[in-house]
């Protein structure tokens, strides 16, 4: 009984711990203008980034910088999370691609935004990391996101089109089935280059594609048939 309260009182004491730190990185991102909405602000506060991360890496979840999640791929920094987020005007209801699941923590964000009537659909060309990223976003409760597994740089045909699709890896350039996917008026975000990239929005508009540089970022490079 005894050991049990104390268990009891430690995690509630690093859950308090936690959500301090949370809201301390969230307090950071909005001074420094990578959160610019009200919507982006409270997915942040309500998807724990410690749930996404190995043990050994759980104190550093809330310090803004990438961190490493297995078989060369890291979780992304939040303030780049946050960056795609609001560059992609996410919308409730939206049925959003996003090309590389990692952890899972960018989709869980992404959830938040679609709200509980969208969907999220992700693909992982690791297995092991889509198995574990299945875990983390089952063990938050989030239900909207499914996870695939195979080459994103072919995108996700299944499910087609998408409202948003985003990639979070470096490509050589934007891979053409991902613009085949894209519903008409939708955004497309994919970081272009090889690690040191620029970070490009797509917005087809009637079949036609318009091009915004939103500057420089880097990334693990996208590998499959239209990566490097």
């Amino acid at each position: 009984m005894v050991e049990g309260h104390i268990y009891t009182i430690q995690f509630l004491y690093q859950k308090y711990m936690y959500e301090q730190e949370r809201e301390r990185l969230v307090l950071n991102l909005n001074r420094e203008g990578y959160i610019k909405t009200k919507r982006v602000e409270q997915a942040f506060l309500t998807v724990p980034r410690e749930a996404f991360l190995p043990d050994l890496l759980k104190d550093y979840a809330y310090v803004d910088t990438p961190l490493d999640i297995g078989q060369g791929q890291t979780i992304s920094a939040p303030h780049m999370v946050a960056i795609m987020c609001e560059s992609l005007d996410i919308k409730d209801d939206q049925k959003i691609l996003e090309i590389g699941t990692g952890s899972g923590y960018h989709a869980a964000i992404v959830a938040q935004l679609v709200g509980e009537a969208g969907y999220v659909y992700t693909i992982e060309r690791f297995e092991s990391l889509a198995k574990k990223a299945k875990e983390n976003l089952k063990q938050i409760g989030c239900a909207n996101v499914i996870v695939n597994v195979g080459d994103g740089s072919c995108g996700l045909p299944l499910y087609q089109p998408y409202d948003r699709i985003y990639v979070t890896c470096a490509a050589p350039y934007i891979p053409q089935p991902l613009i085949d996917q894209l519903q008409d008026c939708g955004k497309l975000l994919v970081p272009i280059g090889d690690m040191y990239c620029e970070l490009i929005l797509l917005e087809k508009e009637k079949g036609k594609s318009i091009i915004h540089r939103l500057g420089g970022c880097v990334f693990v490079p996208l590998v499959g048939k239209y990566g490097h």
